[in-house]
């Protein structure tokens, strides 16, 4: 995929967005009906909203998975019964809802 041309005419890889990658995922939970999406889901979902992760860079899929299997804020459920494939949908904890209410998506301090 070709990027942008910058004011040199040369291509430019587009630019991360200005969010966390904490943040990114709550975007992608809180945007599904059910608010739980697998692992793939949430890569469709990013890829499709921001031109970034459009790219040739996959290191960008490797911080996700980091972040859903460290970060408190984030559970593995089951798969949700009827749903092809593997793997297992990640949520947001309720206790964590706080920290992005009102559409804010800045980590807030417990």
């Amino acid at each position: 995929m070709a990027g942008e041309k910058g004011s040199d005419g040369q291509n430019r890889k587009p630019e991360k967005p200005p969010y966390s990658y904490i943040a990114l995922i709550v975007m992608a939970i809180q945007a599904s009906p059910s608010k739980r999406m697998t692992l793939n889901e949430i890569y469709k979902f990013l890829q499709d909203k921001f031109p970034f992760f459009r790219g040739n860079y996959l290191g960008w899929k490797n911080s996700v998975r980091h972040n859903l299997s460290l970060n408190e804020c984030f559970i593995k459920l089951p798969k949700s019964a009827g749903r092809p494939g593997k793997g297992h949908d990640w949520a947001l904890d309720s206790s964590c809802e706080y920290m992005f209410e009102d559409g804010s998506f800045r980590r807030r301090p417990r």
